[in-house]
C-alpha cells in the first residue's frame, strides 16, 4: 500500500461533491472504521449548501494514532472530488505533494494538473447495477490507495451502517474500488 506522507502521523481527507452523491456518508463510514474498528482517533465534519440535493457538499475526516488537537481540516493530504465545482473550490487547498483523486467522468482537471488519480466511480457503480453506491466505490478506492484504515474495519463500518438489504451491494462496491486502487499500486 502507498500511504501518502502525513503530517505527524495524521491524515486529513476531504471529500467534495454535490448533495445526493453520498459524500457525507462516505466520510462517516471512514471515521467510523477508524474509531470503532481500527481503534484510531478521528474527527468528522461536514458542510453543504442550502440545497438538500444538488448543492455543493464536503466531508472532512482527520484520522490519527493519537489525540487530535484541532478538529478542523487545515490542509488535506488527500482530496477526493466528484464534480467540477468541488474541484475548482477545493483544489488549491490540497497540501503540496498531496493525493488528488477525481471522478473521471465528472471532473476535468486544469491542463497540466498532476499527479492525480482518475477514477470512473460512477461507471463502476453502474456496472454493479446501481449508481447509488458510487460513494462506496470511492471509499474502497481511498482505503485501497492510502491504507488509512484497514479493509476489515471499513467493511465492518459498512455492515453496521447500511440497511441490511443493501449490505451486499455496498460491500461489492467497496471491493470494486479497493481492488482498483490495489491494481494501480501494484503497477507503479
Amino acid at each position: 500500500m502507498s500511504t501518502p506522507e502525513t503530517n505527524n502521523g495524521m491524515m486529513q481527507i476531504r471529500f467534495g461533491g454535490y448533495g445526493g452523491q453520498g459524500i457525507v456518508l462516505t466520510g462517516m463510514l471512514l471515521g467510523k472504521a477508524a474509531t470503532l474498528y481500527d481503534k484510531k482517533e478521528a474527527v468528522f465534519t461536514q458542510s453543504h449548501g442550502p440545497e438538500a440535493r444538488g448543492g455543493a457538499s464536503s466531508a472532512d475526516v482527520i484520522i490519527a494514532e493519537r489525540a487530535i488537537d484541532y478538529p478542523f481540516l487545515a490542509e488535506p493530504d488527500v482530496l477526493v472530488v466528484l464534480f467540477q465545482e468541488a474541484y475548482m473550490q477545493f483544489r488549491s487547498g490540497l497540501r503540496p505533494g498531496g493525493t488528488l483523486i477525481i471522478e473521471a467522468d465528472l471532473v476535468h482537471p486544469i491542463d497540466g494538473e498532476g499527479p492525480l488519480h482518475s477514477l470512473p466511480a460512477t461507471r463502476l457503480a453502474e456496472g454493479l447495477g446501481n449508481r447509488i453506491v458510487t460513494n462506496v466505490v470511492v471509499l474502497g478506492y481511498v482505503v485501497g490507495l492510502t491504507g488509512v484504515v484497514s479493509r476489515k474495519a471499513a467493511e465492518e463500518a459498512i455492515r453496521t451502517s447500511v440497511k441490511s438489504k443493501f449490505i451486499d451491494l455496498n460491500l461489492r462496491a467497496f471491493e470494486t474500488g479497493f481492488e482498483r486502487a490495489q491494481s494501480e499500486v501494484c503497477v507503479k
